[in-house]
């Protein structure tokens, strides 16, 4: 990688970590952010409370055959007593539970019909029941059984401007799950208006609500189709202006709905349709500011699992500062703020303790804030903060190509950065570096010690005191290294 180049993230998994997804087993509502901390952000959310129906008597699921599916959901259609067809809803959806009972209901002509009849019925705990086996129904691997839904979607989004909470609640993880499964469900959901029907729900009041709906929405924005279809749509609703207001730090501050928002607007960045945009809602100074309040949170706490935050706000600010200058300066917050790097550095440090794997984010963002800044990189050298960047050398191949990326964006501004970054251990840990196998660590080595040959006479003397010529002749056979080898080898001996 070029020096001073900044780079743009892309989105991976919601983790960050590239992992495949995975389907998350039974959870209670509580317990979703808790799980979201032990198993990473993953593709499908299954609402069940199984402590709640267990404590009601409630039997053991079983699978179900097509007598048994057809006996039920006649009973919720035709039966004369509400609770009677309730129960048989009830045993139906513990039936949904199996992927065997889903292929059978999907199979069953006249079945989904039956289902969509009872959920748009003028009795509420019907109306539940129905919604809730749709939801079952939602969580299934088999894009068969997803696209079998699609005659509920519509209803689903109708029932989004309603007044219970938790029927809105159960709606959204039901259509996000649909969502994740099926390209044909998001064609349809687009037309039928999706887009104003989430833009209605984020002004919901309700926690609970809202985490759905992040949920559902970056599911949505996850679709590989997002770029050309789904972007230009949100960002020409009040979508933005409003999950950047859920990510304003302060006491209204919800860290699982800021965690939901905040991957969002991570895929809106790298989707690049128009980050520009966001900048001019204020996006660079509302990421900055939580920024500030996350290094400050780490401070205060053990673990809050504030790591699921500091991720997507990390991604979202360095894709951010990929645009234009011009475009990249704003709000009651400029990012020349010393307070930046001197937070960063303190959210490295947390990560260094609790979360390793998170150390590239933090660095993919100083290299984006050194990479074309020189105001930047004086706030690095004035607080001193070049000996705890070294200290970061032995993490990891991936860690060593970042932080030694990061000093040579220093190292290029010219002869007084070098002269203020040369005094330490600098040329040490260079020469530690040499040893390393990893050719593109040791490349950004060379890099490095070039620029320091340029910009500060001390340097050669000193690199062939310590021995230097003798670290680099174990890489003059590499193909990949020797040219550059061979340049710093005629430069240190001139």
């Amino acid at each position: 990688m070029a020096v001073g180049d900044s780079m743009k993230r892309h989105g991976l998994g919601p983790a960050g970590s590239g992992c495949p997804c995975h389907t998350q087993p039974a959870l209670l509502p509580p317990a979703l952010r808790k799980a979201r901390r032990e198993q990473q952000l993953v593709s499908k959310r299954l609402l069940r409370d199984d402590a709640q129906e267990e404590a009601r008597g409630g039997c053991v699921a079983e699978i179900l055959g097509e007598a048994e599916v057809q006996q039920f959901l006649q009973l919720a259609q035709r039966g004369t007593e509400e609770k009677e067809r309730e129960k048989a809803l009830v045993s139906l959806r513990r039936g949904l539970q199996h992927p065997e009972t889903q292929q059978t209901f999907i199979r069953l002509e006249g079945s989904m019909r039956t289902l969509v009849g009872l959920l748009t019925s003028n009795q509420a705990l019907l109306q539940l029941e129905a919604a809730r086996c749709l939801h079952e129904l939602s969580h299934s691997e088999q894009s068969a059984v997803a696209e079998a839904c699609l005659p509920a979607t519509s209803y689903l989004l109708t029932y989004l401007s309603g007044h219970s909470s938790d029927f809105i609640e159960l709606c959204l993880y039901t259509l996000g799950n649909l969502i994740v499964e099926s390209e044909a469900v998001r064609r349809q959901l687009l037309p039928q208006g999706i887009v104003p029907a989430l833009a209605a729900c984020i002004l919901s009041p309700h926690v609970a609500v809202l985490e759905a709906l992040g949920y559902a929405l970056s599911q949505l924005l996850q679709a590989k189709e997002a770029p050309e279809k789904i972007v230009p749509s949100i960002l020409g609703s009040t979508l933005p202006q409003h999950m950047l207001r859920l990510l304003q730090p302060g006491p209204k501050l919800n860290l699982g709905v800021a965690v939901e928002f905040a991957w969002c607007l991570h895929y809106i960045t790298c989707s690049q349709v128009n980050n520009a945009l966001l900048i001019t809602h204020g996006g660079l100074s509302t990421l900055g500011l939580l920024l500030l309040d996350l290094a400050g949170a780490v401070q205060r706490t053990e673990d809050a699992g504030l790591e699921l935050l500091a991720c997507p706000v990390l991604r979202c600010l360095s894709n951010l500062l990929t645009e234009p200058a011009e475009e990249a300066v704003g709000g009651p917050l400029q990012l020349g703020d010393e307070r930046i790097v001197a937070a960063l550095f303190i959210l490295l440090q947390f990560f260094l303790q609790k979360q390793p794997g998170l150390l590239p984010e933090g660095l993919w963002f100083l290299n984006n804030l050194t990479a074309n800044s020189p105001s930047f990189c004086t706030s690095l050298l004035s607080l001193d903060l070049i000996e705890p960047l070294l200290q970061l050398l032995p993490v990891s191949n991936v860690v060593s190509v970042m932080v030694l990326t990061v000093l040579c964006n220093i190292a290029e501004k010219g002869p007084a950065y070098c002269q203020r970054m040369w005094p330490g251990h600098l040329l040490p840990s260079l020469l530690n570096t040499l040893a390393f196998s990893d050719t593109e660590v040791v490349g950004q080595s060379l890099e490095l010690l070039q620029l320091l040959f340029l910009y500060q006479p001390e340097a050669t003397q000193a690199f062939l005191q310590q021995s230097g010529l003798q670290a680099l002749e174990r890489h003059q056979k590499e193909a990949q290294l020797q040219d550059r080898v061979h340049a710093l080898r005629q430069t240190a001996l001139q």
